[in-house]
């Protein structure tokens, strides 16, 4: 990878799944939840198996835009990993992509304010880290100031990003994602910023933005 010691990281501007049939996954995530340029999609057939080691989020208004978004995936051909239910910090539910991307769909409030929409506010990639201290130091030391920060959870203020980025417990996130914690090989995702190309403590790898395939 190319050192990137001297480069700021300030912003993510998409993500890039790798999937077995990249048309049918920009398919998905166009029909699911209306993704077009913060989702690209790339073929491979890099091994893996279990959990991937990361989480996407879809953050929304109200419960009324989780369940739509919910129903919308599960339509499209997602599996739910968990059904959407209220706890202590709002509503939420888990669903899992075709292409075996795991994904989050929340909202911090209880109640509904209005009619049910298939929109969402943000979008928030949590990386699963064996060690959240390391981790943590890695992304400060290239740029990224932390907002919040307390046990095995690491949230990072990026104001001017499309995407924001997380860090929690690997163990943790899985059990939050309804899933088996194990899991090796591939990633099968690269997170385009603006600091160019290098691979993180866990082996996720960084680069620039392509041109939008999905």
């Amino acid at each position: 990878m190319n050192s990137t010691d001297s480069i700021t990281l300030t912003s993510i501007d998409s993500i890039t799944l790798e999937v077995a049939d990249p048309e049918a996954a920009a398919r998905f995530y166009a029909d699911a939840f209306g993704l077009e340029g913060q989702v690209h999609t790339r073929a491979t057939d890099a091994p893996t198996t279990g959990f991937r080691g990361f989480t996407m989020s879809l953050v929304v208004t109200q419960p009324a835009n989780v369940r739509a978004l919910f129903e919308s995936a599960v339509a499209a051909g997602a599996t739910a990993l968990k059904p959407i239910e209220k706890s202590l910090w709002g509503v939420g539910g888990v669903v899992q992509a075709p292409d075996g991307a795991i994904w989050n769909l929340a909202t911090s409030t209880k109640k509904d304010t209005g009619p049910a929409a298939r929109a969402f506010d943000s979008i928030v990639l949590l990386l699963g880290a064996d060690d959240v201290p390391a981790s943590k130091r890695f992304y400060v030391d290239r740029g990224l100031a932390v907002a919040k920060s307390f046990g095995s959870y690491v949230d990072f203020a990026t104001p001017a990003s499309p995407i924001g980025l997380g860090l929690y417990k690997r163990r943790a996130l899985a059990k939050s994602a309804g899933v088996a914690p194990e899991g090796t090989g591939s990633h099968r995702i690269q997170v385009n910023g603006d600091a160019g190309s290098f691979a993180d403590p866990d082996g996720f790898v960084w680069g620039t933005s392509p041109a939008a395939t999905a």
